[in-house]
């Protein structure tokens, strides 16, 4: 018998002990804000469904940029909100020269230099019909045509890193994309620009408000042949494989709650930087819950970020990241 001589209160009795024997920890270091950028000018456009997030126009955007900075946040993921009348079949403006996210781009890096942009590289923002790639009729109905949907992809990364982003980071989910953009990016000079490759994305629910904020709602179907399936573990491992020996630099799980089981085996199977996004439905439903009075917001959000990194990320994409950067700077952590 191990009790009384083992007693595991001991190292719980006091803030110092606890503190002295914590084993993870979460940092302002470790969150990355998004931010959602919209043609037009003077737009400030609330999100209904993620209390305090908007869209913003590229001559509104500042004042959310100097509340990320003076948060202490190093880091920016970048989404686009074209006209709908500047959506096409081919998602054009995604990776036109002087397309709202190249834009975007180029304004936070001459404003905000020291500012690591990183740029989310998809196709669903800009096509009419809201899905990831290109869209081929056949006898049978639609499907998305993979490898010319790689095409596309890889102007886009290019046109982003061109336009002076830090880090690509695909989000589509088609066979193939690391490697291609990879290609793309290094045979267009850009060999230095690593790729944060959405690695297992998942055919989700929690997606919903994401949706609305960038209007990116598929207009007919679903992503359910190319993004995964929900009961799926062992086919993470694969895809995440897949990426590394494409050559991605950082690998991401998306959504985060729901899939820390994976999280977990992707950290104990690979050594690359591992990222977590926090997605919108999540937030929302904290935000709810919050409004309500049912939750301690700020003890929820921390305690939620927090299990992300003990269950082995590296890195957290999150809506909470500028009041998760205040609660932790309140409470003396960095």
């Amino acid at each position: 018998m191990t009790f009384p001589l083992t007693r595991h209160r001991r190292l719980r009795a006091s803030a110092a002990i606890r503190s002295l024997v914590q084993e993870n920890s979460l940092s302002v270091d470790d969150l990355i804000a998004p931010i959602f950028l919209a043609q037009g000018t003077g737009v400030r456009q609330p999100v209904v469904s993620m209390p305090g997030v908007y869209n913003w126009s590229l001559d509104t955007m500042e004042e959310e940029l100097a509340q990320i900075v003076a948060c202490g946040i190093r880091a920016v993921l970048v989404f686009g909100v074209p006209d709908a009348q500047e959506k096409d079949a081919l998602g054009t403006c995604a990776y036109h020269a002087e397309g709202i996210v190249q834009e975007g781009i180029r304004r936070i890096k001459r404003r905000y230099p020291e500012l690591l942009v990183i740029a989310d590289t998809c196709l669903c923002e800009f096509t009419d019909h809201g899905h990831c790639g290109v869209v081929r009729k056949e006898a049978g109905g639609a499907v998305i045509d993979n490898d010319a949907s790689l095409e596309l992809l890889v102007k886009t990364a290019v046109s982003q890193a061109e336009a002076g982003a830090d880090i690509i980071a695909p989000s589509n989910m088609m066979d193939g994309f690391v490697l291609s953009i990879r290609k793309g990016l290094d045979e267009a000079g850009y060999e230095h620009v690593p790729i944060m490759s959405y690695a297992v994305k998942y055919a989700s629910a929690y997606y919903g408000p994401f949706r609305e904020a960038a209007q990116s709602a598929p207009q007919f179907g679903d992503r359910k042949s190319y993004q995964m399936d929900p009961a799926n573990a062992r086919e993470a491992i694969r895809e995440a494989r897949s990426d590394i020996e494409e050559g991605a630099d950082f690998l991401m799980v998306k959504p985060g709650l729901a899939y820390l089981d994976i999280v977990r085996q992707l950290r104990e199977r690979f050594d690359a930087p591992l990222v977590v996004y926090n997605v919108s439905g999540e937030y929302a439903m904290i935000k709810a819950a919050a409004e309500q009075g049912w939750i301690d917001e700020r003890a929820v959000v921390l305690e939620t970020l927090l299990g992300m990194k003990r269950a082995g990320a590296d890195l957290i994409i999150t809506y909470h990241a500028k009041d998760a950067a205040k609660w932790l700077r309140e409470s003396g952590e960095r």
